[in-house]
């Protein structure tokens, strides 16, 4: 007999994240790395959204392919400034980068 799963047996994801970033401060600066990387596809996808546009306008109008912006909008690749500027005149919208301490 198998014992049934319930809601009980499972934690909440910020609680395991939390206990996962104290126990492994390594995989706690990775996940911090890949931070601005994330705000961007974010704030890219949030503008697309509010235009009501598809990958594939917003390809049309960056010069790319709408696998390219699927590649970017998953993280599965790393986007280059140019990338990102074109992108972001293609919502019409303006990169902004700041460094901050």
């Amino acid at each position: 007999m198998t014992k049934k799963i319930t809601k009980k047996d499972f934690i909440e994801f910020g609680e395991y994240k939390r206990d996962l970033f104290t126990r492994r401060p390594d995989v706690k600066m990775a996940y911090d790395a890949l931070a601005p990387k994330y705000a961007l596809i974010s704030a890219m996808l949030d503008a697309r959204n509010k235009k009501g546009m598809t990958q594939a306008e917003i390809a049309l109008r960056a010069g790319t392919t709408q696998s390219a912006i699927a590649r970017f909008e998953s993280g599965r690749t790393n986007p280059t400034l140019d990338f990102a500027s074109r992108l972001s005149r293609a919502v019409g919208a303006k990169l902004e980068i700041r460094l901050s301490k």
